[in-house]
């Protein structure tokens, strides 16, 4: 399929964009406050939300690589082949934590024996049989990757920002609904 044209990506894809990148901010934020909290009923309501999120994001990100797969994206902005390269690296990588980070949380719980009931009213299969010393290695993947994955989006904001600041460039307007 041949790059896209437009200067812009689309509707859907911007869509897409922002409803997974809040979707992980409030997942990993969610993450870092419920892990330190005592055995209590929030503790236990912040983790089934925490996995409504994860699985919300697997979904999100399946459409998002559909429609990526399906519609290309603007062509490139001008810039050096170093940085063209490492921008597709970094993308590459997101949709990779994308799928991983939401998979190892789910193998983490079905390890650990605990269901995942998708807003309370869907339940999902186990990933993994139940085992404890298998449960602990996921739980430690999970928050691996997911630190990996907050790398990798603090990495492609401080391109955005100097895309903005430094090149002013326009990039930005390509993914912002109504920017001209």
């Amino acid at each position: 399929m041949s790059r896209n044209s437009e200067t812009r990506y689309t509707g859907t894809a911007m869509l897409l964009h922002w409803l997974l990148a809040l979707a992980i901010i409030g997942a990993f934020g969610m993450g870092l406050y419920m892990a330190d909290l005592p055995l209590s009923p929030t503790r236990l309501k912040l983790y089934n939300w925490h996995k409504w999120a994860g699985v919300t994001i697997l979904a999100l990100s399946a459409l998002r690589l559909l429609w990526r797969l399906s519609h290309r994206p603007p062509a490139d902005l001008p810039m050096p082949a170093w940085q063209a390269r490492a921008a597709h690296l970094t993308h590459g990588l997101l949709y990779l934590a994308f799928f991983a980070v939401p998979l190892s949380g789910w193998a983490y719980s079905s390890a650990a024996g605990f269901p995942i009931v998708w807003f309370g009213v869907l339940p999902l299969p186990d990933f993994v049989p139940v085992d404890k010393p298998l449960a602990e290695s996921l739980k430690e993947l999970h928050e691996a990757l997911a630190w990996a994955l907050a790398g990798l989006v603090a990495l492609h904001l401080g391109a955005v920002l100097q895309h903005l600041l430094i090149k002013k460039d326009g990039l930005m307007q390509r993914m912002l609904p109504g920017a001209r």
